[in-house]
């Protein structure tokens, strides 16, 4: 126990590096997923297929490939035309492209899901079409989306050990670092693990707050 414990504490700064890599990509991945998901998200929804067909082709093929794949496609497959990236940049770019395909699915069912009344009404007050999306309707789909976009937080979070693979100094390769070096395997990694269900547990807190205030805006 005195063992786990000291290697705990030696370990303790390695570990803190590694999680603040792992909140700076969530948080990058989830902020430029959510933006790219909007803006994919009123394209599929748009009455031109010139808009629909490639925001609906994309998205298929981000959700119908491994995230691992597509992080070695762009850190290992982009250097052959001449593109070479850190593996930071490669990790973030990667997490932002792929969470913009299941954001985009989101808002776009919670857009879809707003009555569609609420647009006639806003109509009838004289709104233009963007002006009803930005002040009627997008506040309602917002509720409606809180907790899938939660929950997509959470498997960033969690999808962000996967950048280890690309050398990216995260929580998970911190671990990895540190068992080559201790040969603790099952001390270090039950730690990492509960780092990870800290971090998720904190945000599923986050959550319930959030759904219960949209609940209450729903009121």
């Amino acid at each position: 126990m005195d063992g786990a414990s000291s290697l705990l504490a030696q370990s303790a700064p390695f570990l803190a590096k590694g999680l603040a890599y792992t909140v700076a990509l969530s948080l990058f991945g989830m902020g430029m997923g959510l933006l790219l998901g909007f803006g994919l998200a009123l394209m599929r929804l748009s009455p031109r297929l010139v808009l629909r067909a490639p925001a609906a082709a994309y998205v298929s093929a981000v959700r119908g490939t491994p995230l691992l794949v597509q992080l070695f496609l762009i850190y290992y497959g982009l250097p052959q035309f001449g593109l070479e990236l850190s593996p930071l940049v490669a990790a973030g770019i990667g997490f932002a492209l792929n969470m913009a395909a299941y954001a985009c699915e989101i808002l776009r069912s919670s857009i879809a899901a707003v009555d569609r009344g609420q647009w006639e009404a806003a109509t009838v007050l004289g709104l233009n079409r963007g002006q009803s999306l930005r002040l009627i309707v997008l506040p309602q789909a917002a509720r409606t989306a809180v907790a899938p976009l939660s929950n997509s937080f959470m498997s960033m979070i969690k999808d962000t050990s996967l950048a280890a693979t690309i050398q990216v100094p995260e929580l998970f390769r911190q671990a990895q670092l540190i068992t080559a070096r201790t040969f603790q395997i099952f001390t270090m990694y039950l730690a990492v693990a509960a780092i990870y269900w800290l971090a998720c547990a904190l945000l599923a807190m986050g959550q319930a707050r959030l759904e219960r205030a949209a609940a209450w805006g729903r009121r």
